[in-house]
């Protein structure tokens, strides 16, 4: 069986498109542009990650012909015990060895394949309009690529009763690995250490006068990053390698085309010993928020230096000083931000086997598989209710 190149509903039609005759439309520059990652986000990571992500887009025309929504999916094979621990994880492993594809699907994904999920409306068109016009799609396109796995990637909550027509049309929503949230309603870092706990503020300044004494760092913040690729890529690798889970890995090519084809939101942070880069920071600067996204580390250094809490020290204090309201950080790493003060920002995960058959147990073992439950700091945080 083969992708349908268009695929009808009552409400209209959906046309399966590349990158390259996307680009053609004059609406692919008004999708997301409310958001952080708008349009040019989109085309960076299709051109630049390698991961073998298939990339395709929906436009999602009305019985009138008229665009009302273009839709980024994308195909991959996904490992499904990716950050499961333990005795189980161990089993999985030993399976693979003889059968090295047990418990990795072709998986169609809809949203964003470095980044949180949006739905691709245009104008004033009704979400529900989107979210309908998916729901009578997307099974065809999945059993015609062979996928699986039917996922929605990382949507916020805020979504949540658009999408329950997916909660029930077979779909199970459950928790992806969120991200985090702090308000920056402060006057500076100092007041901001204020309203942590004695023992955190104690042991931060601890740390920093720690830092100060055995080195002079200093700090760089620039649009384009490219002059240093050689020197921060083999640091953004070191703490890419030490992650439990992997989803998307980051190219040269990657940080170079999000500061020239993004300068006005792209921030990246580099901080140097004696010239020589020991950290930096990937940020993305919009609607008074920064969104911290990727971290690189010298390890040589990194952890006798306590640079992780060195580089959110700065960009906390730069965030500050240009009056940003928000700070937000990328998934994983929780216990250091439990104790920074931050909350959990949920994203979800919207699932279905493609097998109607295998599909009601399926959705009683992607409870057990899903990542959240594995990580015990989440359940102290105390937003952790809004997970589910």
């Amino acid at each position: 069986m083969s992708v349908p190149h268009t695929i009808s509903f009552p409400e209209g039609s959906a046309i399966i498109a590349t990158g390259p005759e996307l680009r053609k439309h004059e609406s692919w520059s008004s999708v997301f542009q409310a958001q952080c990652k708008d349009h040019r986000y989109y085309e960076i990571i299709e051109e630049t990650l390698d991961n073998d992500f298939e990339y395709q887009y929906l436009l999602l025309r009305d019985r009138a012909g008229v665009i009302r929504g273009i839709q980024p999916l994308f195909f991959v094979r996904q490992n499904l015990v990716e950050g499961i621990p333990g005795a189980f994880r161990g089993m999985v492993d030993s399976i693979r060895r003889l059968w090295p594809k047990f418990l990795t699907l072709r998986v169609l994904m809809v949203g964003c394949a470095a980044g949180e999920g949006h739905l691709g409306t245009l104008n004033s068109t009704d979400p529900a309009w989107i979210v309908q016009a998916l729901d009578q799609t997307l099974p065809a396109i999945a059993r015609g690529a062979k996928a699986s796995l039917i996922v929605l990637k990382d949507f916020s909550p805020r979504y949540r009763e658009a999408l329950s027509v997916f909660s029930s049309n077979g779909f199970v929503r459950v928790p992806s690995m969120p991200m985090t949230r702090l308000p920056l309603n402060f006057a500076d870092f100092d007041d901001y250490l204020g309203h942590l706990s004695y023992g955190t503020r104690k042991s931060l300044r601890r740390k920093f006068r720690k830092t100060e004494r055995a080195a002079n760092i200093q700090l760089e913040v620039v649009n384009d990053i490219t002059p240093l690729l050689d020197e921060v890529y083999p640091l953004y690798l070191a703490v890419h390698e030490r992650s439990p889970m992997k989803f998307e890995k980051l190219t040269k090519a990657y940080l170079s085309q999000l500061g020239r084809m993004m300068p006005e939101r792209a921030r990246f942070f580099i901080w140097r010993i004696d010239r020589r880069v020991v950290a930096f920071s990937v940020c993305l600067v919009h609607d008074g928020t920064i969104y911290d996204e990727y971290l690189g580390l010298d390890y040589r250094v990194a952890l006798d230096l306590h640079l992780y809490f060195y580089t959110i020290r700065d960009i906390l204090t730069w965030a500050i000083k240009q009056r940003l309201t928000s700070y937000f950080s990328s998934p994983l790493n929780y216990d250091p931000k439990l104790h920074l003060g931050c909350d959990l920002a949920p994203l979800d995960l919207y699932v279905m086997h493609t097998a109607p058959l295998l599909n009601p147990v399926f959705r009683r073992a992607v409870k057990f598989l899903e990542p959240t439950r594995h990580d015990p700091v989440l359940r102290r945080f105390r937003n952790a209710a809004e997970l589910q």
